[in-house]
């Protein structure tokens, strides 16, 4: 059965460990109560701000509190493994599986490629998202390992200067449009580009096979477009025709931009 709870929790009196105040409070055992912390899923708040708190040992001073989200479906999670396909010091590109999120919330991160590259990079760093993918889409994806480059890299994603490129399987027969073709539907009332570059017909399966160049970053941008023409995504679940028994197929397969550090030109592409 599955078990959902916030507990919110203040420290009387000072010397405490995390584990002492959660146990008391709850009725999760101490393993399920390590696991969740290890996870991500029990917060630290003091006079200087809130952070997640991982070590169990931790203690307390009079005053602070915890705050426990606790929801045993997403603690049972098991993320697939991401591939680094390349690590320069300051940031890195991952390829990211279907499945796994950009990042965390309050329930957990265990599951997020943020937490996946602190957890996986040699040596261990502290990684910042600077852009997104759906969690059930796959492909490359940019994490910077400080503020300094997050900004930078922020900063070229809001000026459009890094081309990315998704491949997308969509239903139906989208090979007779002049290329590149372009959609520029608002999306949730903002502006919105994605332009078609390639797309190759399937006839067997009556699908075509699309290069996109995303020239904007809206939420589900790709899904919505090429739903709104009339062609959605095989696998899409939420803007498609429904349960096609396989999953959505959508991947980000290149990256291209002036790298912020050394000036030099950066490509990173997906078979």
């Amino acid at each position: 059965m599955r078990q959902k709870q916030e507990k919110h929790i203040s420290a009387s009196v000072a010397g405490i460990t995390a584990i002492e105040l959660l146990a008391g409070h709850t009725r999760l055992s101490r393993q399920q109560l390590k696991t969740a912390m290890t996870n991500g899923a029990v917060w630290l708040e003091t006079g200087r701000g809130i952070r997640r708190i991982r070590r169990a040992k931790k203690v307390l001073q009079a005053g602070e509190r915890l705050h426990l989200y606790y929801d045993s479906k997403i603690q049972s999670q098991q993320p697939e493994p991401a591939e680094l396909v390349a690590d320069q010091g300051e940031y890195s590109v991952w390829n990211k599986p279907a499945g796994m999120y950009s990042q965390g919330s309050k329930w957990g991160d265990h599951c997020s490629i943020v937490r996946w590259a602190e957890q996986h990079l040699e040596p261990g760093r502290t990684a910042r998202l600077v852009h997104r993918l759906d969690r059930a889409a796959s492909g490359l994806i940019l994490l910077a390992h400080n503020r300094q480059t997050a900004r930078a890299f922020s900063s070229m994603f809001e000026q459009r200067v890094i081309s990315k490129h998704y491949r997308a399987l969509v239903e139906g027969d989208l090979s007779r449009i002049e290329l590149p073709f372009t959609i520029n539907t608002p999306v949730q009332d903002k502006a919105a580009e994605s332009v078609i570059i390639e797309a190759d017909y399937d006839q067997d399966e009556h699908t075509t096979t699309l290069m996109i160049d995303l020239k904007t970053g809206r939420k589900h941008q790709i899904r919505r477009h090429l739903s709104g023409a009339g062609h959605p995504l095989v696998g899409d679940r939420l803007y498609g025709t429904g349960d096609t028994g396989r999953d959505l197929q959508l991947k980000a397969v290149y990256l291209g931009f002036e790298c912020p550090l050394t000036g030099l030109t950066r490509t990173y592409t997906l078979d």
